[in-house]
């Protein structure tokens, strides 16, 4: 297969159409084969929320529509398929491939739940399901780091003083777009900056960092290690001082900034007892920050804060970017409604455990003076009480959504964090909350049964 020459971490313009499952195109060959390539809705959702999550922030969408715009099977990717033994029918089909669907999603840094669609594509079927493997992959992967992000968030806002958050994990993330990616979604979910200079081209984050212990273990003293920093970036260095001891590391800052007269940002912890040391540190240095860092998540910030540690921001890294505890989304994608001749069809699986709703659908939220109370999910058209949470991206193959700045994707998410109800944003032992389903799609439900 030829392609040109690849960009570290990215797939080329030849290759990127085949970031796709085989079982799409090998589908796609027999609908097409059987002229079955029938007008199709398909809905991505979380059969049930992630374990331990009372609610996920969609994340993704961009990277969606920026895929379906520039999606093309060039002449490298027809040459390898028909390597495989696809036919010349498909091949030709692909040649010519564009979306001519519709697309319904929720908004980026809008809060969803358990069997609401965070998108609802409505095309032929073989173009519904070319686009299956990279709508579970961007959206499922961002939302899931975006929430944990929001949680920690959350945290911070509810039980400390408003201190800064810094992602912190390209280097542990599971490559590098999905570093790049991760760094975007800590974003979206509420987090001020990023280590990633890549993120910080791309999306215009702001890039922040501290120093290493390799740069303290490469001067002959401590002091040294220091004062040089200090010579080279002045008022904003931020000093680490864990790498010999702790203690005598704040009170070496100490003195060297009293006696140079200078004025600095900060010191950082990267171990030990974070609480007892912060707290002495704080004694000894004053009015200077404190950065935490080290091994930190919600639950360790959670603990960090309810036990009185002192602390001016917190960096972190692995534990966010691949979502530790919960490193899969077990989002789906499902057909649910066909239509041939005019004649639309509702469908669901039946499975135990795998059920889904039929149908084109709504999701209607209640909302009472600024937070949410509930949602209903109906049927699409349905006349209930609620706000509409599914908005038009395309309609018959063209944009007609235009996509928002960033920051006004993270200002959503924060509205959002903050009209939930407090019970469902608990770290542990959350309350769920109310989705209800529409008497219209029970009735469906019914019918299909």
């Amino acid at each position: 297969m030829t392609s040109e020459k690849k960009k570290f971490g990215e797939l080329t313009k030849a290759e990127m159409p085949l970031f796709i499952d085989l079982y799409e195109l090998t589908m796609a060959q027999g609908h097409l084969e059987r002229g079955h390539n029938i007008t199709s809705s398909f809905d991505l959702s979380f059969r049930e929320m992630p374990e331990n999550r009372g609610y996920v922030i969609v994340a993704g969408l961009e990277d969606v529509v920026d895929y379906v715009e520039s999606i093309s099977f060039e002449e490298g990717a027809l040459e390898f398929l028909q390597g495989m033994g696809f036919k010349k029918s498909l091949c030709e089909y692909l040649a010519d491939f564009r979306f001519t669907g519709d697309m319904r999603a929720v908004p980026e840094g809008s809060v969803v739940f358990q069997h609401e669609p965070i998108v609802e594509i409505t095309a032929p079927i073989v173009e519904a399901q070319i686009l299956e493997t990279v709508l579970i992959n961007q959206i499922g992967f961002q939302s899931l780091i975006a929430t944990k992000a929001a949680r920690i968030y959350d945290t911070v806002q509810r039980y400390g003083q408003g201190q800064s958050l810094i992602e912190f994990g390209a280097r542990r993330a599971h490559g590098v777009e999905a570093g790049i990616k991760a760094s975007r979604a800590a974003y979206i979910g509420g987090f001020e900056g990023t280590s990633n200079l890549a993120a910080g081209v791309m999306y215009g984050i702001p890039v922040m960092g501290t120093m290493a212990h390799s740069w303290m273990q490469s001067y002959e003293t401590e002091e040294g290690a220091f004062e040089s920093f200090i010579e080279t970036y002045g008022e904003e260095s931020i000093l680490l001082i864990d790498t010999y001891d702790t203690i005598t590391g704040a009170e070496r800052v100490k003195e060297i900034v009293q006696s140079k007269g200078v004025n600095i940002k900060g010191v950082r912890l990267d171990s030990g007892d974070l609480v007892s040391l912060s707290k002495q540190v704080k004694d000894i240095t004053g009015e200077l920050g404190i950065y935490i860092t080290s091994g930190l998540d919600e639950y360790k910030i959670d603990q960090f804060l309810q036990d009185g540690g002192i602390a001016t921001g917190f960096g972190v890294g692995g534990n966010l970017v691949t979502s530790r505890e919960i490193p899969v989304a077990e989002i789906v994608y499902k057909l649910v409604q066909t239509e041939e001749n005019g004649k639309k069809t509702p469908s669901m699986k039946f499975s135990d455990g795998k059920r889904t709703y039929p149908g084109e659908k709504s999701i209607l939220r209640i909302v009472k003076n600024g937070k949410y109370q509930k949602d209903v999910l109906a049927l699409k058209g349905e006349e209930l009480e609620g706000q509409e949470q599914l908005v038009d991206i395309y309609n018959n193959g063209k944009l007609v959504y235009e996509l928002p700045k960033l920051k006004a994707i993270q200002e959503n998410a924060i509205e959002s964090i903050f009209s939930l109800p407090k019970s469902c944003k608990k770290i542990e032992n959350h309350e769920p909350y109310k989705v209800e389903i529409s008497d219209g799609i029970n009735a469906l439900v019914e019918t299909l049964l």
